[in-house]
């Protein structure tokens, strides 16, 4: 047993010997996973606490896609798409006991503006309040309003949660769980709330912890010391399905996991050498040995469960190393003395950097790098934090990242896409790469009453460009699992990412 186990050892068979003597009726769950706590401010780490259902969005979606109700009862737009107006839900109480008005509900928005987050990428004139009407006005129409309402970063916090400066000190939301303790960067503790509107929670109390390895995490789930691990790897995930105690959901998710690559490195800029870059990766090798899942390989950018960006007749990224050198070749790169390529002076020599948050990313990283030493790329892999590839965005350092993007974090990929394509690319987008084209395609879609088969064409149009130029370079699609305790019922994975559904869970009879 392994340090981090031992630590929370004492606290886990603990917790098991309070269960018999409280019953399932009051047993409290225990999560484990490998993300922290870094941030209270929904900009940065929003989604942590609409997972855990403390706080809540404007608009929710459910497990399609689709938009929902949440803290707008209601909403409606104007002929011209300028003026979005949403109804508030009546009788919502915050955790602190206050109302959640339109007025709140504006303020709160206007500071998610004045912050990095999507809403920037809406065209908004103006955010404002009438009794229970919230009114947003725009410059010019944007059609996917509502679906960047549900998206973590403009989630609803109560005034008391920010300071003087509008920084966020304490998450203060509205929904079915409220916080009882936070130790960033690791323990999160929530409690039922008694003011929530909807159907009491079965589950009293729920507890998160950040468990950094993924061994111990499966020995947590193991021993029934956590009653959900989330961000198995698939040595785990084979480990764990043998265990008797537990169970293995798992569900397909609109995310990919992808290379950023830097159009700006001469050794990146030219769209023949990245096409060389793409012959030289082995997705189905990858897939298979790594992920134990051969069909999640990547054969372009959207994966299938985003049916209207994934295109069926695209020609599909291959692996062909004969083909790569002979690329490489005509692009003038010849191997060296040292078996690596060169053009000129310049040794074809790069760095990729990625985090352990998700383990399989440095597993990829490091099988990466034995396929393209075969063609002559020397790639130096490091693994460190996952900020340091939007800081090496922002600051021009970084040449390769690798990372798992979601293009549903908002309901609608458009949005995303409008942010992440952008002309000036974006932290998880991408960088130095530009098509005018594609940009006033996805401009076109954005501002909406496009016609179904033209927006059709658009979406492959958009689709059949980045296959061409790889800006970024897709590997894997991806499969979310998380081992659970038999004895809890209800479970379900959202392919949204939104929500844990902490609500329907209850315990089975022991």
């Amino acid at each position: 047993m392994d340090r981090m186990t031992k630590q929370y050892s004492y606290a886990g068979w603990s917790a098991l010997a309070l269960v018999a003597v409280m019953g399932a009726e009051a047993r409290p769950l225990a999560m484990v996973g490998p993300w922290e706590i870094h941030s209270l401010d929904p900009a940065s780490n929003g989604v942590f606490f609409t997972r855990l259902q403390v706080a809540e969005t404007l608009i929710e979606v459910d497990d399609k896609g689709e938009l929902q109700p949440g803290l707008a009862s209601a909403w409606s737009v104007s002929d011209d798409g300028l003026q979005w107006r949403f109804t508030l839900r009546q009788g919502a109480h915050f955790h602190d006991g206050s109302v959640v008005t339109g007025e709140q509900a504006a303020w709160a928005l206007q500071q998610a503006l004045h912050k990095p987050g999507v809403l920037q990428s809406v065209p908004i004139q103006k955010i404002e309040a009438k009794e229970d009407l919230l009114i947003i006005r725009l410059h010019e129409p944007f059609a996917p309003l509502a679906a960047v309402l549900a998206h973590p970063s403009t989630q609803i916090l109560a005034r008391a949660a920010y300071d003087d400066k509008g920084q966020v000190t304490q998450v203060i939301g509205s929904g079915p769980y409220r916080i009882a303790s936070l130790q960033q960067p690791q323990r999160i503790e929530t409690i039922r709330f008694d003011g929530w509107q909807g159907p009491k929670p079965a589950i009293e109390r729920v507890s998160y912890l950040t468990v950094g390895r993924a061994e111990s995490r499966t020995l947590m789930a193991e021993s029934g010391q956590a009653d959900i691990a989330w961000g198995l790897d698939p040595v785990s995930i084979r480990r764990l399905q043998q265990a008797p105690k537990v169970t293995i959901a798992s569900v397909t998710l609109p995310r990919t996991i992808q290379l950023k690559l830097n159009g700006a490195d001469p050794r990146l800029s030219d769209p023949v050498v990245r096409r060389a870059l793409s012959l030289a990766t082995d997705r189905v090798g990858m897939a298979t040995a790594l992920l134990r899942d051969p069909e999640m390989a990547a054969t372009q950018l959207f994966p299938p469960s985003l049916s209207e960006w994934h295109q069926p007749g695209l020609t599909p990224l291959a692996y062909d190393v004969k083909a790569a050198q002979a690329v490489f070749a005509a692009a003038g790169w010849h191997k060296g003395a040292d078996g690596v390529l060169q053009k000129g002076n310049e040794r074809f020599a790069l760095t990729l950097r990625t985090f352990p948050d998700r383990p399989e990313l440095p597993l990829l990283a490091t099988a990466l790098q034995a396929q393209w030493k075969a063609v002559g790329v020397d790639l130096k892999v490091a693994v460190g934090n996952s900020s340091e590839i939007p800081a090496g965005h922002q600051n021009g350092s970084l040449q390769l990242g690798l990372y798992a993007r979601n293009y549903a974090l908002v309901p609608d990929p458009l949005v995303t896409l409008l942010g992440d394509l952008a002309p000036g690319g974006s932290d998880w987008g991408v960088m130095n790469w530009q098509s005018t084209a594609l940009t006033e395609q996805l401009t076109r879609l954005g501002r909406g009453k496009v016609p179904a088969a033209e927006a059709a064409a658009l979406r492959q149009s958009i689709a059949t460009t980045l296959q061409q130029e790889l800006p970024l370079l897709p590997l894997a699609w991806y499969r979310q699992s998380a081992a659970v305790n038999r004895d809890l019922k209800g479970f379900e994975l959202d392919p949204q990412e939104r929500s844990y559904y902490l609500t329907r869970l209850t315990w089975g009879n022991r």
